[in-house]
């Protein structure tokens, strides 16, 4: 049974992974380790523009060139191939740019492959797409995205309770006094009925959407970013490499000391 069990198991998570992907898996390689990606099938203008870059051999030796420790780690810029140490880069190219595919579904969890864009001047938040970037990303607990959760939604329903329990206090009181438990279980059950319809139907509140603690939780990610950049595609093995890369000594450009080479990026 438990054999059974596993081979279950190893078939659904085969499917999570290949019911994406009509685009054949890449492998980045590097002087830190290879990883291996797959590309979303539902942001079609990023993943076939990416791939054409990849079969031009756009990115081969260029240079993980911005890192930072749980966040995320950005290569593929043209300006860092050969640059010397102290060299500002990434200037990304406005040629490249590519409108955005935003899917509330695509998270950033650890290992999602995105496309970086330019803050100012860019009101619908076109990605650059002559670079990319791999979220290395934070760890998340069930306990703090619960936390997370709370900081918003409680302030609303103890304003809630302020405002429409609160002013009843004294009568329930009484009615706990009086021994009549009937009496008092009623209005305390009405009361927080009250409570409880008016912050299902508050503004502000605020809840992670549904498949977000299972992307997050295993692995981290950073989820702030969610929603702000067109995640095209997830890493499937290396996540070594990513934290290999990740904890390396960077300058105050946040470019690591030591040069990450992108040796080759290729279909498999």
């Amino acid at each position: 049974m438990r054999k059974n069990i596993l081979i279950i198991s190893l078939l659904i998570c085969s499917f999570g992974v290949n019911a994406q992907t009509k685009y054949p898996t890449i492998v980045i390689e590097t002087n830190f380790g290879t990883m291996r990606a797959i590309l979303y099938d539902d942001t079609p203008l990023h993943s076939e523009h990416y791939l054409k870059l990849i079969r031009d051999g756009h990115f081969d030796g260029t240079l993980f060139f911005r890192v930072i420790r749980e966040f995320m780690i950005q290569g593929g810029s043209q300006d860092s191939r050969n640059a010397p140490a102290g060299m500002q880069i990434g200037a990304g190219s406005r040629s490249m740019d590519i409108p955005a595919e935003v899917r509330p579904h695509h998270f950033h969890k650890k290992g999602a492959l995105a496309a970086p864009r330019r803050v100012e001047d860019n009101p619908r938040g076109v990605s650059d797409g002559s670079q990319f970037f791999i979220v290395h990303g934070r760890e998340y607990t069930q306990g703090r995205l619960d936390t997370l959760e709370m900081a918003v939604n409680v302030p609303i329903r103890n304003e809630i309770i302020r405002e429409h329990y609160n002013p009843h206090r004294e009568e329930l009181a009484r009615l706990r006094e009086s021994g009549d438990a009937r009496a008092f279980n009623s209005k305390l059950d009405s009361l927080l009925s009250v409570v409880d319809s008016l912050f299902a139907e508050a503004s502000g509140k605020f809840f992670f959407p549904e498949g977000f603690r299972e992307a997050y939780i295993p692995r981290g990610g950073a989820h702030h970013l969610d929603g702000e950049y067109t995640v095209f595609g997830e890493v499937i093995s290396g996540f070594e490499v990513i934290d290999r890369i990740a904890n390396l000594q960077t300058d105050n450009n946040q470019r690591p000391r030591e040069d990450v080479r992108i040796i080759r990026v290729f279909v498999e």
